[in-house]
């Protein structure tokens, strides 16, 4: 199994120690450095400063938010930064959530799959060199002038890999017909017939080899003296995003939480954080539950965690550095597969 690691954005981690840790991932021989956006840091920005700061590591937006720009910009900025870099881009998309897409973006949040299909092929065909149709949407009229363009840039690589972030069946069986990999956030590597099984069945249905599609799982990592410190560590993680990342009712980790068996807890911390009590939602995750998404261990028990996560079907690991976070990736550097 590979090993990544993701600087995710401030204000969880400052430029700075996106950086750092970069840096750091690429001098220890790392497989990947993935950057996400939310409303705040974008990642095309900050993939760019790394694909000056690093050499040899691979970076990946692990996600960067369709509805932030159109297809045709994300296709310019994979190229870009895969230039800049010299070949080393990977491109994670996802859908995002109604709350930021429409709160935010002024996207409307309407037929997610339907939009996700149309986006990677016209990424893909831009990146191809295809000359691209005039793009403006449906029934909108503009001047005639919109003439048909192919991208200028040429990318380094032959094809840059493109991800899918999702949690939802439909999205999971999307993702295995048309991706290049699946991004799974909080996998479980105990259930793998929840989100790993069914994108891989898709996989196959699809009538694709397993060996083109990768398997990469986003996760928060605490290593500590003592499980319990490092449970503690990686608590604010999964309660953010039970708690802010949707809205009531309308929360994709809730629901994942929810397959897993943790419905009514997840809840809780959900209400708890919607109420402002960010500590209470915190403390209200189940253990079981932060055991299960999260890698939270000492430096002696990371071998056994990661080798579970490599054993339910996982590709590459996404680590998300948590506490010591230089120290986070010294130790999964040692840790990984051959090191």
């Amino acid at each position: 199994m590979n090993i990544g690691i993701s600087t995710v954005y401030w204000p969880w981690f400052t430029p700075e120690q996106q950086i750092e840790m970069a840096v750091l991932a690429d001098e220890l021989g790392l497989h990947s450095v993935w950057v996400s956006e939310a409303w705040g840091q974008d990642a095309v920005s900050m993939l760019g400063l790394l694909a000056a700061r690093t050499e040899h590591v691979r970076l990946g937006t692990a996600i960067m938010q369709i509805p932030a720009r159109k297809a045709t910009a994300a296709a310019m900025a994979a190229a870009s930064i895969d230039v800049l870099s010299g070949g080393r881009m990977m491109l994670g998309l996802g859908p995002s959530g109604p709350q930021v897409a429409e709160g935010w973006y002024g996207d409307p949040f309407a037929r997610p799959l339907a939009r996700t299909r149309a986006y990677v092929a016209t990424i893909r065909a831009a990146l191809a060199g295809e000359r691209m149709p005039v793009q403006l949407p449906e029934g909108v009229e503009g001047t005639g002038l919109g003439k048909e363009l192919r991208l200028l840039a040429r990318p380094a690589q032959a094809r840059i890999p493109i991800y899918l972030g999702a949690t939802a069946p439909k999205g999971l069986q999307q993702c295995g017909e048309i991706a290049d990999g699946w991004i799974g956030v909080f996998v479980d590597p105990s259930q793998p017939e929840t989100t790993i099984r069914p994108v891989l069945d898709a996989v196959e249905a699809a009538g694709r080899p397993r060996e083109v599609f990768e398997v990469l799982a986003l996760t928060p990592t605490a290593i500590a003296p003592t499980v319990e410190e490092a449970l503690d560590v990686v608590r604010p993680w999964i309660a953010f995003y039970l708690g802010a990342m949707g809205a009531k009712g309308k929360n994709f980790y809730v629901d994942l939480a929810a397959r897993y068996g943790f419905g009514d807890a997840a809840t809780a911390v959900q209400d708890k954080y919607l109420e402002g009590d960010q500590a209470g939602a915190s403390a209200a995750v189940p253990r079981e539950l932060l055991e299960r998404v999260a890698i939270a261990t000492t430096p002696e028990g990371l071998p056994a965690r990661l080798q579970a996560y490599a054993d339910a079907g996982v590709d590459t690991m996404i680590s998300i550095p948590s506490g010591d976070l230089l120290g986070t990736v010294r130790a999964l550097a040692a840790a990984r597969p051959g090191a």
